[in-house]
């Protein structure tokens, strides 16, 4: 078991949590990462470009000129590729990227993931994630709040925040934070975890991935 410190919103180390090994302490599978961003940022693709063909270029209907005496090289429509205005050969069409990958492989690549941030100390671990009452308003949509938390807490200009829940308060403060994102445990996916320098998990965040991943 690994054993990391646990931090409150001030930075003070407020105790530690002993890390399940076989979700925070495995070792990296390249390949499977590899696998993992490949299938997430293919399914992000919308794969709704579309160019015209010849058949669906406006124009074109009349034989430009006749088919021999001319010199020139036989022509049927002014909207074949070659032609400008003309349509496009072989050009995208609408499609699927889409590529699935198997139960047991997503959970190799996130364990992966998670496990090759705690070897790299790039992994924070707070008490509580909890709205910050605003001083002069007290709105607790408070951005100025949390940028001072991931300060006091050692984050990294580029963090994935963790959450048990989704907070709405706590969201929204994060959200026009530069280079900060949030998810929740049901939601944590493999290339969030590895396209950020800090991952700053809720406590109870962390017991929640452990309660439904741990063997």
């Amino acid at each position: 078991m690994t054993n990391i410190k646990v931090v409150n919103m001030s930075g003070a180390e407020v105790g530690s949590i002993e890390l399940n090994d076989s979700i925070f302490g495995v070792t990296p599978n390249e390949a499977v990462l590899h696998a993992a961003v490949r299938a997430y940022l293919l399914n992000q693709r919308q794969g709704t470009q579309s160019t015209l063909t010849r058949t669906e270029v406006s124009g074109g209907g009349r034989k430009p000129w006749k088919q021999k005496g001319t010199g020139r090289a036989r022509q049927g429509s002014t909207r074949s590729p070659q032609w400008t205005h003309g349509g496009i050969a072989l050009g995208p069409k609408p499609r699927s990227y889409r590529v699935d990958l198997n139960k047991k492989t997503k959970r190799v690549a996130l364990f992966s993931a998670l496990s090759a941030k705690v070897a790299g100390n790039e992994m924070i671990v707070v008490d509580t994630i909890a709205p910050i009452a605003n001083e002069k308003n007290g709105s607790l949509y408070n951005t100025k709040g949390m940028i001072k938390m991931l300060a006091a807490v050692g984050a990294a200009k580029k963090t994935l925040v963790v959450l048990a829940d989704n907070t709405a308060e706590v969201v929204k403060s994060f959200a026009n934070i530069e280079g900060v994102k949030t998810t929740q445990v049901n939601t944590i996916n493999v290339y969030d975890v590895l396209n950020c320098d800090t991952v700053v998990f809720a406590q109870g965040a962390v017991e929640k991935i452990e309660e439904v991943y741990a063997k």
